[in-house]
């Protein structure tokens, strides 16, 4: 490596500076900005406010959160789908300077017991069910003394720090708190308290905290401050130019970064309108939103735009308002992309890559890019982020060559919530955030995402590189989606082995995708087993769960883990 440009290493040079405040200050600036403008509309609500309405609904939730005993630095959880009370609690904790806690709306008892001893949850706000989960039973289960206490005054024996229960609705719960009474309960010293506490909070400080979803070992809780989260929805926005005029729809989850960073605070930065078009995703109501909203922006995974596509009702929809938005966690096929540019008028719709641990977004494409470079790469970094690429000895490799990508900057968490040691093992000592993600840099800053470290196979000595293949079988004209993961094997160590979902109408076997391969990839990378599936196993934010795979191929071949060296 002759010269710095050679190197894999990028650092997103910008003119537009940092912005080193609060949420709530942010918040007051939106207010002052864009008072009258509509801020959110919550179509299953059936609730509209203006940016002026959405400060003063958070500055009486924040006073009553005051009013609770409740002081900064203190958790609250949040346990609910996309709503407004969900919002207003984002925005009202990180203007009292409470640390709101993301639960996952999918968790079962287990799960909400660790991640609230986990944080020392004081308060939780939780809606009464949501699908499947009936919440307040749950909790019952978890703290039966609830039936018998006062709110505020929990006294239980398996969750020792939570006092406070707060439930959306208005029916009477014994123990919980109705959320609309959570308000009424501040007086005057609570706002003075209030606007006291505007001029002491830090930029700096600790304000959420997400429980990143690994496959292996207990949830970790990932630290983000305001200026993590607030700068990296701006620039988000930024990188979609977003403006006042502009009205997102985001149907993802606001438990994860994707809703709650790059939507809400995208939003806020920009005075864009928030359009939730329901509390989960619904690909027919999410395409009626932004038909009757006029919505100009969208977001998604992958399969939330497939599910719009492949809609009976699709063609029905007047989408002509769309101009861009953002498709992230997962790769997005050629074609895909290519109808969401063409029959959803989505021209200058945007990739990014990006982890919990860095609030979330280190890449982004621009809206200009080729369609070949916002389907092949992640796009370029971010302004203000710094990203390597490094081999297994941690040196930086040259530019085109694979390893695992670092980041470094305003974005990178404080460290996972009382975990030193596995904060430790992310981020070295000179603040690079390890990503665990395979990477290649090329010549122009692209960055493309070509694997997991840890998804790795190793087929008799041979690495393999499961994303490799999946971007072969995709080139299948039958195939619609794919996974390829590793599966125990006595001879070779691990084999391959690959999901299968066909486009509608299609019809193919096994031998038929193997014959395919043999003649156009090399041998090793011919996945062993080929299953044809529905659909693959899904966080709630739509990442393939791999692991979850591997596991049922085990028990179906009836082999365990016996990974060779």
């Amino acid at each position: 490596m002759d010269s710095p440009a050679q190197y894999s290493y990028v650092h997103g040079v910008s003119d537009t500076p940092l912005r080193y405040q609060t949420i709530g200050r942010a918040l007051d600036e939106a207010v002052r900005r864009w008072a009258g403008r509509e801020a959110v509309v919550v179509r299953h609500q059936n609730v509209r406010m203006s940016w002026h309405e959405l400060g003063a609904r958070t500055e009486a939730l924040a006073a009553g959160l005051l009013a609770m005993g409740l002081e900064p630095g203190d958790r609250v959880g949040v346990w609910a789908p996309n709503c407004i009370e969900w919002l207003l609690t984002q925005l009202a904790t990180a203007r009292a300077g409470l640390i709101q806690v993301n639960i996952n709306p999918a968790y079962r008892v287990h799960e909400l017991e660790y991640a609230l001893n986990k944080v020392g949850c004081r308060a939780l706000i939780t809606a009464s069910r949501f699908k499947s989960s009936d919440y307040i039973e749950m909790l019952r289960r978890l703290a039966p003394e609830l039936d018998a206490c006062v709110p505020g005054r929990l006294t239980a024996a398996r969750l020792p720090r939570l006092e406070w229960l707060v439930r959306l609705g208005e029916d009477p719960t014994p123990g919980f708190l109705n959320f609309d009474a959570v308000a009424t309960l501040a007086g005057a010293a609570q706002r003075q308290r209030l606007a006291a506490l505007g001029e002491e909070l830090q930029p700096d400080d600790p304000i959420n905290i997400q429980f990143t979803s690994g496959t292996t070992g207990s949830p970790k809780g990932a630290t983000l401050t305001h200026v993590n989260i607030l700068n990296n929805g701006y620039f988000v926005g930024a990188a979609m130019r977003i403006t006042e005029h502009d009205r997102l729809c985001i149907p993802v989850p606001l438990y994860h970064c994707f809703g709650m960073v790059m939507g809400n605070l995208s939003c806020l930065s920009h005075g864009a309108t928030i359009v939730y078009p329901n509390d989960g995703f619904d690909p027919l109501l999410t395409l009626e939103a932004v038909a009757q909203e006029r919505c100009t922006a969208l977001f998604g995974v992958p399969t939330m735009f497939i599910a719009e596509l492949e809609h009976p009702r699709f063609a029905q929809f007047d989408l002509s308002s769309l101009r861009t938005g953002i498709m992230a966690g997962a790769p997005c096929p050629m074609e895909v992309m290519k109808r969401v540019v063409h029959e959803m008028h989505m021209t200058e719709v945007t990739i990014a890559y990006g982890m919990t641990e860095t609030s979330p977004v280190s890449f982004q494409s621009g809206t200009t890019d080729p369609l070949e470079r916002r389907v092949s790469t992640v796009g370029r970094v971010h302004p203000h982020v710094e990203v390597k690429i490094v081999d297994e000895s941690a040196r930086m490799v040259p530019r085109g060559c694979r390893g695992e990508l670092l980041t470094r900057g305003y974005s990178v968490m404080r460290g996972y919530w009382d975990d030193p040691e596995r904060t430790a093992e992310a981020i070295d000592a000179a603040g690079w955030m390890h990503t665990g993600d395979l990477a290649v840099l090329d010549a122009d800053g692209y960055c493309n995402i070509v694997g997991r470290v840890k998804d790795m196979v190793i087929r008799g000595g041979e690495n393999i590189y499961p994303r490799e293949v999946e971007e072969f079988l995709y080139t299948h004209p039958k195939v619609q989606d794919v996974s390829v993961f590793g599966v125990p094997d006595s001879k070779y160590g691990e084999e391959l082995c690959a999901w299968v979902r066909l486009k509608p109408g299609a019809a193919a076997d096994e031998d038929e995708l193997k014959a395919w391969c043999r003649d156009r990839i090399a041998h090793y990378k011919v996945p062993r087993h080929v299953r044809f599936v529905d659909e693959f196993p899904m966080t709630v934010t739509g990442k393939i769960q791999k692991f979850v795979m591997r596991e049922r191929m085990s028990t179906e071949l009836g082999i365990g883990e016996q990974r060779s060296a």
